[in-house]
């Protein structure tokens, strides 16, 4: 850029850049104004090319910054192009988001063992610190039943419900899981998701639905709890049948039924907002606790005031656990629900994002009083149907709880306890799908048993051991599958070039003195050995093999111990007078076996694109013979 192209050094040129040296820049010359000079352009020129190549570098480093502002405020992509017409729907999904949050989160800070007030101390924190860095536009971030129940185990195991150090302690876990999101959307660990296979995921959400309706039945029908496992619950409801309360158990039936009939009749209805009103006032009108029903009585109103979490090291220790099930777990959904929306409604999600977006979400909550949130399916599903744009459906709800905090927890002293405690079970029984465990036998033995397992250990062992033994079981299933790949002899389609199993496909040719063997996976130390034993199985069963092809189309890794144990096997076949050659195998691969000195007892004329020229070229050599 120093030297000027020799063109620049006539009269025309030098007429154009000191009459427009601005436009010439413009046009793409990037020229210093030291070879300006060099061309006779003045000063004045060279002072204004100078300029405006530092406003070039300027608006370069400003549209940096601009990028990176963009991703880390998925707002500004969405805000700037928001459309007029989105308005009304945004407000009136964003009111619909209200009536089903306002009662739900209530509800849901029964699961997790505080009072009710925290609820929806954690609604309004968590909706606007997702609006700014969510990338999804309808995902709704809020309380959540099954990460809750693990909240309340994890607390549970260290301090006792219903005392102050137990909700101070459920709102230091939510910092430390928000601290867990963003730590790991940093480290750009999106990925952690898929550790949780489907049929696992359904099993815990299965066992969970049965754990969390037990938990919620005392309420209901208004007797002591007990601690323990599901069984163990289970017991104690039918030995205390008799102390139930009538009032208790008509107020939580009669709420129950009204849940269901108003969600099977009327879904646009908010019922749990019907529900919960309606038995508050009835509650009140009869005389609230003297009914002989458990009522929440007073609730605080106005902000709450921001709380210290606990930072004692031997406290955080304790908490670990469950805050990493937690975060496990509700990312699973939080993604899950997100990536639904998405594919109705379009938009782009970003994984690592997502994990960000949940940590200040988490860390506000529990800063301001609430509890953990996640991304929820079922409020995401009532945004959508709503007719929610945007994450202004979001900020709307928001501000409508920030009034009710304000204005309006007067108005819930009278709130029964068995009223909230049915919202909790409809919500579980609206969870649970019987005909997904149906389908999954028919369709994966396996998967089924990994699916039952989970739901088994989680109502004997307990919530926390549940999930962790379905983690260890999809963890166990991974690393079984990919060190026992499926290989197979293959054949020849008759009037095709596709090569398939010959068990599958009896109809397949094979070839006299040739085996074409699938490797079916990666050849790595876990799988290697497998590979070599099930070749040397099916050679033993033809003895006229001289040559075997090895099809290496499911290979995408080969690793050093792979490659040793490769070569020995080859010198092994070849004292045996069985020659070996390859085909279809990827580049990254064959770099490797030149590296294990393969290529080098094979020879480079032993590997072949397609498999048709690997048999072709037997064919000929056998002919020859």
């Amino acid at each position: 850029m120093a030297t000027p192209p020799a063109c620049f050094h006539d009269r025309d040129w030098s007429a154009i850049l000191t009459n427009y040296p601005i436009a010439a820049v413009g046009a793409g010359l990037e020229i210093e104004p030291a070879v300006l000079i060099s061309i006779n352009v003045p000063v004045r020129g060279a002072n204004a090319i100078e300029h405006l190549m530092r406003g070039r570098s300027d608006t370069m480093a400003n549209s940096s910054a601009a990028s990176v502002a963009h991703r880390l405020l998925p707002i500004l992509d969405w805000a700037p192009g928001y459309r007029r017409d989105w308005l009304l729907p945004d407000v009136l999904a964003g009111l619909a988001l209200w009536a089903v949050m306002v009662p739900e989160g209530m509800a849901y800070a029964g699961i997790v063992g505080v009072p009710p007030i925290m609820g929806l101390y954690t609604i309004v924190p968590a909706l606007l610190a997702y609006a700014l860095l969510g990338t999804s536009r309808q995902l709704v971030v809020g309380p959540d039943t099954a990460t809750g129940l693990i909240s309340a185990v994890t607390i549970g195991a260290i301090a006792t419900q219903g005392t102050a150090e137990f909700n101070s302690l459920t709102s230091t876990l939510a910092v430390l899981i928000g601290f867990f999101f963003l730590s790991f959307g940093i480290m750009r660990m999106g990925w952690v998701a898929s550790f949780i296979p489907t049929p696992v995921m359904r099993g815990f959400i299965e066992g969970l639905v049965y754990v969390t309706i037990i938990g919620q039945v005392p309420h209901l029908l208004g007797i002591s709890g007990a601690s323990g496992n599901f069984f163990t619950k289970l017991w104690h409801v039918l030995q205390h049948l008799p102390d139930a309360s009538v009032a208790a158990v008509v107020t939580g039936i009669l709420s129950l039924v009204a849940m269901l009939v108003l969600r099977h009749m009327a879904p646009a209805v908010p019922a749990a907002l019907v529900v919960m009103v309606t038995a508050t006032i009835v509650i009140g009108l009869l005389g609230g606790e003297a009914t002989g029903v458990h009522v929440a009585g007073h609730l605080p109103s106005g902000l709450p005031h921001l709380t210290a979490p606990n930072l004692e090291i031997s406290t955080l220790t304790e908490l670990v656990p469950g805050a990493l099930a937690i975060v496990l777990v509700g990312y699973a959904e939080a993604l899950g629900a997100a990536k639904a929306a998405a594919l109705q409604s379009g938009g782009k999600i970003d994984p690592n994002q997502e994990l960000v977006a949940h940590g200040p979400a988490n860390i506000l909550s529990g800063l301001f009083g609430g509890f953990l949130v996640v991304g929820s399916l079922s409020k995401t599903s009532v945004a959508t149907s709503a007719g929610a744009r945007s994450q202004l459906a979001n900020l709307v709800a928001a501000v409508f709880s920030f009034l009710t905090l304000i204005f309006l927890t007067p108005l819930f002293r009278n709130m029964p306890q068995p009223a909230l405690a049915a919202i909790v079970i409809a919500a579980m029984l609206h969870l649970t799908k019987p005909s997904y465990l149906r389908e999954l036998f028919v369709r994966s033995r396996w998967s089924f048993a990994n699916c039952v397992i989970v739901i088994l250990g989680e109502l004997t062992l307990g919530v926390l051991q549940g999930i962790a033994l379905g983690v260890v079981l999809s963890l166990l299933t991974l690393i079984y599958l990919a060190s026992h790949p499926r290989g197979a002899e293959l054949g020849q389609l008759p009037g095709t070039e596709a090569y398939r199993s010959v068990q599958r496909h009896p109809e397949a040719v094979t070839f006299p003195g040739l085996m074409i063997w699938g490797a079916g996976g990666d050849l790595f130390f876990a799988s290697i050995g497998h590979i070599s034993t099930a070749l040397k199985a099916a050679l033993a069963a033809r003895p006229d093999v001289k040559r075997v092809l090895l099809d290496c189309a499911a290979v995408n890794f080969i690793d050093v111990s792979g490659g040793d144990e490769l070569l020995g096997l080859i010198n092994e076949l070849q004292k045996m007078g069985i020659s070996v050659g390859f085909v279809r195998m990827r580049d990254a691969v064959r770099d490797g076996m030149k590296r294990a000195g393969v290529e080098a007892i094979v020879g480079p004329g032993n590997f072949y694109d397609r498999a048709t020229d690997g048999v072709r070229a037997w064919q000929q050599q056998a002919d020859v013979g």
